[in-house]
């Protein structure tokens, strides 16, 4: 089965400034050079050094940031208003990962996962909402979007992804609380994506790959592309009154039950 053609809206995000945690590839990647097409100014904070070459590419700015270090997650935030002058729109995206039991996994795993799934989130929260409270409002009002990428593991569970599962869980909650303190002047929402084909997920052995696929009636694993679809638009003025909840992205997977 083939991807959706992908339709960049121009102009959608005229000069607005977004910020993505982990967009060095992947959802976040694909989130970045989105927003850019669409006319944002973008901000990418990741690990990865990757990012800068993905910043070059489309006008952005890189800074090499952990999201579980207080320190890096205020150099990011500090990092888009110097370079742009305020953010319009935050993308928590970054996450790491251990697929085993809980009894074999450490602590030092746990934290490590938690630690940017779940702090990181938090942190990088809130700095930009501290930051889009002083700003002035966008022409629509509103002073800002918080985005959060769950998963469709923030409402079922797998074999192995217990501390994984737990920070999407949880940036499902913090999602709500965000809105119910901030609306109407920050919106906040949760993206939840199914199978994506990202560089990790590519790496999946064929017979077990095509195990999983046949569990989602869609047939196939969404492309990276198709979740920036979505974060543009959920970003979007079109948008507005969308906040406090999960979008799915899933091909029909928790349909089945």
């Amino acid at each position: 089965m083939s991807a959706a053609r992908m339709f960049p809206v121009p102009g959608r995000h005229q000069a607005r400034v977004y910020v993505v945690t982990g967009g060095a590839q992947g959802i976040g990647r694909a989130c970045a050079e989105r927003f850019a097409a669409e006319g944002a100014r973008v901000v990418i904070g990741d690990i990865d050094e990757r990012g800068s070459d993905v910043a070059a590419a489309i006008g952005g700015v890189f800074l090499r940031a952990d999201m579980s270090k207080p320190d890096d997650v205020t150099a990011l935030a500090a990092a888009a208003v110097s370079s742009f002058g305020r953010i319009d729109i935050w993308h928590n995206n970054a996450f790491t990962a251990v697929f085993k039991p809980i009894h074999e996994q450490t602590l030092d795993e746990f934290d490590t996962i938690t630690g940017i799934g779940i702090r990181g989130y938090w942190m990088g929260a809130k700095a930009a909402v501290t930051l889009m409270l002083t700003q002035s409002p966008l022409e629509n009002g509103r002073k800002g979007v918080i985005l959060n990428t769950a998963s469709v593991q923030s409402f079922v569970g797998e074999k192995g992804f217990s501390a994984y599962q737990a920070t999407k869980g949880a940036v499902l909650a913090m999602t709500r609380s965000l809105a119910i303190d901030h609306e109407p002047h920050i919106r906040s929402v949760a993206i939840a994506p199914g199978l994506i084909a990202t560089e990790a997920v590519k790496t999946i052995p064929g017979d077990v790959m095509a195990g999983v696929i046949a569990n989602i009636p869609a047939a196939r694993a969404a492309a990276p592309e198709e979740v920036a679809a979505l974060a543009a638009f959920i970003a979007s003025d079109e948008a507005d009154y969308m906040s406090g909840t999960a979008v799915i992205l899933d091909g029909a997977y928790l349909s089945i039950g």
